[in-house]
């Protein structure tokens, strides 16, 4: 099998045309497609939907999905919500820049600009409380290599320990940049 892609990520949404009008506004994104069904075609539950898909450019479509007969939306109040978001590369920090500016003059709240060294990103919340991170990468391939070089080695580390492993506390440790 080879996977050529993401087809699509999918989340709930509160307001199917709230989202799409949100994402053009924002972000930039094209609506794409609509479908909509009384009755989900996997499990042939009856279950009315309005499935919506956004454009997020290079192939990748992030989808959301409002279920007018389910309870209302909630979050996984064990998870933080930092945690779980969605990533949205620009190309440049100049661009990232620009985006904080406009939505923060939209009164949109942004975390940021976070200096991760490979990359730099700001955080903000879309209407239906989804985290999302715009992030520009600034990583050399040097700092990739390293990088590369030890994720194995971390990750046995943190299967062992369920402790941060440190060879690459060097990206936020700004004292230590190599």
């Amino acid at each position: 099998m080879n996977i050529e892609r993401i087809h699509h990520v999918a989340y709930r949404c509160k307001d199917a045309k709230t989202t799409v009008d949100w994402y053009e506004k924002h972000l930039g994104m094209n609506f794409v497609l609509a479908i909509a069904e009384d009755k989900v075609p996997s499990t042939q539950a009856a279950d009315p939907y309005m499935h919506i898909f956004m454009d997020a450019g290079g192939g990748n479509v992030l989808a959301f999905f409002e279920l007018p007969n389910s309870p209302a939306m909630g979050r996984d109040t064990n998870t933080p919500e930092w945690v779980q978001h969605i990533a949205l590369k620009v190309g440049s920090v100049a661009e990232l820049e620009a985006a904080k500016t406009r939505l923060q003059a939209a009164g949109i709240e942004v975390i940021g600009i976070t200096d991760h060294t490979i990359f730099k990103s700001i955080y903000f919340f879309d209407p239906n409380g989804h985290r999302l991170e715009l992030a520009a990468d600034v990583g050399t391939p040097e700092m990739y290599a390293k990088l590369d070089a030890c994720k194995r080695e971390m990750l046995e580390e943190w299967t062992r320990t369920k402790r941060a492993p440190k060879h690459a506390a060097w990206m936020h440790d700004h004292s230590l940049h190599a």
